[in-house]
């Protein structure tokens, strides 16, 4: 009996319902008093070996917290196993569900960022132009430094006649190099002639010579007007132009300031509720804020234009020594005069007697 109990027990299926418990069937009845009349059976017989198996059977059963759901019966084999620890809930799209909430933030706060740029962007400009109009029409006031307004205006007007001297000084260049040209062909044109006509053959060949010498002497005196001509064009369109950016940074500045100015000023004619003085506190501080930029910039444009007078007075000194010392040797047929000018200035032509043209001719 004992053993048909056992068997009974061995293959019994043990059903789990939907919270992990076990369910109640009409033949755990029955086995509850077949455990117990087999109890009863020990104790009179004096075996235990019976009662240990069953209790035992009973008592370590499968822990419904660690097993696994098997679909067969309580023992059979490991197929169809699905352990527990494996079912997961919605917990498992977490990890993703997070990293696209930070991206999206992310972009979010980007945009934010744009706008907010974009709105003090517009709300500058409008400030500017604004103040403009103003200044344009006489109905704005604007901040003036007398002093520096006047080293200004003189530096414009400096670079215009700059240019002016850049313009003709390019414009005699060119003539002269054309010059140049005609007389190195009249030179040959003369010494070939010197060889067709033995009756003029003394004429032709001096002539001949007077105009190679003077296509040297104007390769030479080339030399220095370009040199002249480089110098030039870097003062005027790099040194002065760079002071000139810095003047225009500093106008903006200015303009930026002023309207920021009288935007303060409009706000401090209204009226003083707690809007109002916390606007007017806010346009205090961007009012400052623009003041301190402009008073750099006003500092910055004050260095510039010192060093580049200097730097003016410097470079001019000595390209107009180079000018006319050049000028006067080559039209004096001071052939070595010419020469120790550039040698003086370190300016470089081809060796005297070289086969492969000057270096103006190939460019």
């Amino acid at each position: 009996m004992a053993d048909g109990i056992m068997s009974k027990a061995a293959t019994m299926e043990i059903p789990i319902n939907s919270n992990g418990n076990t369910g109640r069937l009409s033949e755990d009845d029955g086995l509850e008093q077949a455990a117990k009349l087999q109890w009863r059976l020990d104790e009179k017989a004096g075996s235990c070996r019976g009662g240990r198996d069953l209790q035992q059977v009973m008592v370590s059963g499968p822990n419904l917290n660690e097993t696994s759901i098997v679909s067969g019966g309580y023992g059979g084999t490991t197929e169809g196993i699905i352990p527990t620890g494996s079912i997961k809930g919605p917990s498992m799209h977490h990890s993703s569900s997070s990293s696209s909430m930070t991206a999206e933030d992310a972009g979010r706060g980007v945009a934010v960022e744009k706008l907010e740029t974009v709105k003090k962007w517009g709300l500058n400009t409008y400030k500017c132009t604004k103040q403009m109009i103003s200044e344009r029409f006489g109905r704005g006031s604007r901040t003036v430094d007398l002093e520096l307004e006047a080293q200004i205006e003189l530096l414009r007007d400096t670079k215009r006649k700059y240019e002016n001297v850049l313009r003709l000084s390019r414009a005699l260049t060119n003539h002269f190099y054309n010059m140049v040209q005609t007389q190195h062909a009249l030179g040959d044109t003369f010494a070939d002639l010197s060889q067709k006509s033995p009756e003029l053959r003394d004429e032709f060949g001096y002539n001949a010579e007077t105009q190679k010498l003077l296509c040297k002497n104007g390769e030479t005196l080339l030399g220095a007007i370009n040199f002249f001509v480089s110098s030039i064009n870097t003062l005027v369109n790099k040194t002065m132009e760079d002071t000139l950016m810095t003047i225009k940074m500093y106008e903006n500045a200015r303009l930026e300031y002023d309207a920021y100015r009288s935007d303060l000023e409009e706000l401090s004619l209204g009226p003083r509720d707690a809007a109002g003085v916390a606007r007017i506190d806010a346009a205090q501080q961007h009012c400052q804020v623009q003041k301190d930029k402009y008073e750099r910039l006003r500092s910055d444009v004050t260095i510039k234009l010192k060093f580049l007078e200097e730097n003016k007075v410097k470079v001019m000194h000595k390209q107009l020594l180079l000018f006319h010392n050049a000028i006067s040797a080559y039209f004096a047929g001071n052939q070595q005069q010419l020469e120790q000018t550039l040698k003086q200035f370190s300016i470089k032509l081809k060796p005297p007697g070289a086969d492969k043209p000057s270096w103006l001719e190939e460019q």
